[in-house]
């Protein structure tokens, strides 16, 4: 490798990509090709990096198979940057083993953590944490051994496990701070401010207040019945039940936490979980029987005794978690608060929903000058500034557990 290639990759190696662009902005031989997309990468021009990639790949060819699994690995960096969920995981994996193989443990692990980058994005966090537990970040140059840090804080996040969290993001400034990259730096400051921001809202007994992860954390470990709003799930006795494919049960649980220790009228109960305004016998027959099914759900939990007027919850805690600003769409807008151009059909994929049902939500929501579009056909892209004031840690996609 000649001298202005290896000053071109010790540049962008050290976060400078105009530098290694000096070096090589008018080459056009693979190894050139190569630095100049990942520098453009690194300037945020993605489009002109997924090209000259590509054209690195095929210049290649059979011939330098290390060389091209490498630019598989810098493609696969340029996908997700760009939100394409759905490039091929399988072509990543073989470049992985193929670069381990061959003694590249570097841009191995890179291509790992871009591996459990997506599963992050995608709410697979089981996954995600059994693939970052196999690597050691110890021998690691400081901005792998930061983005290492990084994607532990993340996993922590969705989780809320907002001690664990930031322990990993001291780390990661730590050793960010040993990368000299701004970059890296400034990606765990935004992680940082996302714990001390507002992440829900935090109802007692007619109390409201705003709550951050590590008070939400706490409330999860507590004795209290939890109805969480944010992933429609209950909480309690050391058991997590999921109730976002029961949203009628749901809402019924809701009225009763948010009236908790009062009880809700029958007339109020059918307004809310039924969407009608007025009730007669059969509405209140139905009410029965989907108060029956709660009460069947809520067993390990709490008890749904009668009352004159209607039901209540029969708990020594009661908390309500909803979300610090309720929106019909706050998931979707959740994933497109990161910053970055997200294609429907990766929204689908993240929120496990249907990329019909995806753009129609968008649609709906650029009407309200909520989101942007651009680009045509297959390139079209959205997206939306972070939403202000509150981290959107809770409405992100992610796996439940029981506890």
């Amino acid at each position: 490798m000649d001298s202005l290639i290896t000053a071109a990759g010790r540049a962008l190696a050290a976060g400078d990509p105009l530098s290694a662009l000096n070096f090589v902005a008018r080459r056009e031989d693979p190894q050139a090709l190569a630095l100049r997309g990942i520098a453009m990468a690194q300037l945020g021009d993605l489009p002109r990096a997924k090209t000259l990639l590509q054209r690195a790949v095929k210049a290649f060819g059979a011939n330098e198979p290390l060389s091209r699994a490498r630019c598989v690995v810098a493609e696969a960096e340029v996908a997700l940057a760009t939100r394409d969920l759905g490039w091929p995981v399988k072509s990543l994996e073989e470049a992985r083993q193929f670069l381990l193989d061959h003694g590249d443990r570097l841009n191995a692990a890179h291509a790992r953590y871009l591996q459990i980058r997506r599963l992050l994005l995608i709410g697979e966090l089981d996954e995600a944490q059994r693939l970052l537990d196999e690597l050691d970040p110890a021998p690691l140059p400081p901005a792998l051994h930061t983005a290492h840090q990084l994607i532990a804080a993340g996993i922590a996040l969705r989780r809320v496990q907002a001690h664990s969290a930031r322990a990993a993001l001291l780390r990661a400034a730590r050793v960010a701070q040993q990368a000299g990259i701004a970059s890296l730096t400034a990606e765990v400051e935004h992680a940082m401010q996302m714990l001390d921001s507002p992440a829900a809202r935090l109802t007692i007994a007619g109390q409201s207040r705003t709550v951050r992860l590590d008070e939400v954390e706490s409330l999860f470990a507590s004795q209290a019945l939890v109805i969480d709003a944010c992933r429609y799930s209950v909480r309690g006795a050391g058991m997590t039940l999921s109730l976002a494919t029961r949203p009628l049960l749901f809402n019924l649980a809701r009225s009763l936490a948010e009236a908790w220790p009062g009880d809700v009228s029958r007339e109020e109960l059918i307004a809310k979980a039924f969407r009608l305004k007025l009730s007669d016998e059969s509405h209140r027959a139905r009410l029965r029987v989907e108060i029956g099914r709660l009460r069947s759900v809520l067993a390990p939990f709490a008890s749904i005794t009668a009352t004159t007027r209607g039901f209540a919850l029969g708990a020594a805690d009661v908390a309500l978690l909803t979300l610090p600003v309720e929106d019909k769409h706050a998931p979707l807008l959740a994933l497109l608060a990161d910053g970055e151009a997200w294609s429907s059909s990766a929204l689908a994929l993240a929120l496990d929903s249907s990329q019909r049902q995806v753009q129609r939500a968008l649609e709906a929501l650029a009407s309200e000058g909520k989101v942007q579009a651009f680009g045509l056909g297959r390139a079209r892209r959205w997206m939306t500034p972070p939403v202000p004031g509150f981290a959107t840690i809770l409405l992100l996609p992610a796996s439940l557990g029981n506890g």
